[in-house]
Formats: structure tokens, sequence, C-alpha cells
């Protein structure tokens, strides 16, 4: 059965979704992240993704205190992203409760260093991100497309272990436009010992109904539910 997992992005501490990852397309859902994972986890859903844009704007961990109250005050299994960039970034991250974190720019522009995570904390904690645009890999909150491929991209990392890849179609991230399912397809046939964790585009539960059937591990709910076009109580069958 598919994992549910719904996402937290933070800016200013506070809960909003960006369109696309344009930071002047901003929505603000929640002042306080803590109640919006207290209600996920009351749900019964077992997993939750943060993401801290000012991180990865600034290319630091910056919301680390929010990060630390979610861990803290729920029994959430919690990975994150954004602005681990270093070292320190990943220690604070672990430090404040974290089970997993995920890195995608640092796979591309310090690859040597995200190696070293892999080899030291391995492939059940290190979760390898690839943000795509026409099946090329986008760093720095997608506002820059490389010359690297997602499948080459993802082929070196996995034979250096990586268990998990966490694929954002940034085409369809916020536009309640429906899943890449063509794309996860050819990267569930591609790599099919990787466990896919699906983002960007699921609006409905018949989404995520299909993402089941291709045998994609994980589903990351974003902006369907905090537009109320997913409801909680819609995710029980796959709870």
């Amino acid at each position: 059965m598919i994992e549910i997992i719904p996402a937290i992005d933070l800016i200013d501490g506070k809960c909003v979704r960006l369109v696309q990852g344009d930071f002047d397309k901003k929505t603000e859902y929640h002042s306080n992240p803590l109640e919006v994972a207290k209600r996920f986890e009351d749900a019964g859903i077992k997993r939750l993704h943060v993401v801290d844009l000012d991180g990865a704007r600034q290319k630091k961990v910056v919301n680390h205190k929010v990060l630390e109250d979610i861990c803290s005050n729920t029994s959430l299994h919690v990975d994150f992203g954004g602005g681990i960039q270093s070292e320190e970034d990943i220690k604070i991250a672990f430090n404040a409760g974290v089970k997993q974190v995920t890195g995608g720019s640092i796979a591309i522009k310090n690859p040597e260093l995200f190696k070293s995570w892999l080899k030291n904390y391995g492939g059940e904690k290190i979760i390898l991100g690839a943000d795509v645009k026409n099946k090329m890999i986008a760093v720095s909150g997608w506002q820059e497309v490389t010359a690297t491929s997602l499948f080459d991209f993802t082929e070196e990392y996995a034979d250096l272990g990586a268990k998990y890849l966490f694929c954002t179609d940034v085409s369809k991230d916020g536009l309640l436009a429906g899943p890449s399912f063509e794309l996860y397809n050819e990267i569930r046939n591609k790599f099919p010992k990787l466990r896919l964790i699906a983002s960007g585009g699921v609006t409905t539960i018949d989404d995520i109904t299909k993402l089941n059937e291709m045998g994609v591990y994980a589903a990351i709910i974003g902006k369907a539910y905090y537009e109320g076009r997913i409801k909680l109580e819609d995710l029980k069958r796959f709870l």
C-alpha cells in the first residue's frame, strides 16, 4: 500500500505553499505548523515531509526550531529538506529529531559531501532528492536547471547505496493539475528497487489510487489538502 506523506513548507515559521517554487506566488495556510502536524497525526498519518523554504533560499537550515517543535511534540516520522548544505546543517536536522534528510541541490553541487552522507548515515536516513524539469535536474529552489539528466543522476547514487528517490516534477508542483504518471512509470521501470516518493501535482484521491496501482512507494500531499481537494477522511483507505 502506498504511503501518504503530507508536506509542510515553511517560510518565517509558518505553513505555506508556493506555485512551481516561485516565492512571489506564496499562499500562507497556517501560522502554527505544529497544529497542522498534530492534525495529520490525529488522522492516523505516520509520516511528514517538512521543507525549509527559507533554508533553500539562504542555503542553510533556518526553521530548525519549528522542526524541533514538530519532532518533539508528535510521533510522526519526519523527513526534512531545504537548505541542507553542510555537515553542520545535517547535524542540526538530525539533532532536531528528524528520521530522514532529503538532499537534492547538494547532490549536484557538492557530490562528494552528499556521497559521504550516504556512506556515513546510510541509504535509510538519506533520501536522494530530484527536482525535475523536462527530465533534467533543477537546483537552488528550482531556479536553475542543470545539464544533468534525472536518470544519470539517479543511477549514480543508486549505485552508491541510495534507497529512496524523492522526485518532484517542477512543472506540476502547486498547480493541482495531476502528477507526472509517465515520468514516475519510467522511473519505476528503470529503477525497480528504489522506493519512489512522488511529489507534485497530486490533486485527487484517484491520483493516489493510480500511483498506488503503479507501485509507487509514497505520495506527497500538499496543496490539494490545504485547498480542500483531498480531505483527511478520504485518505483513511490508504492508512
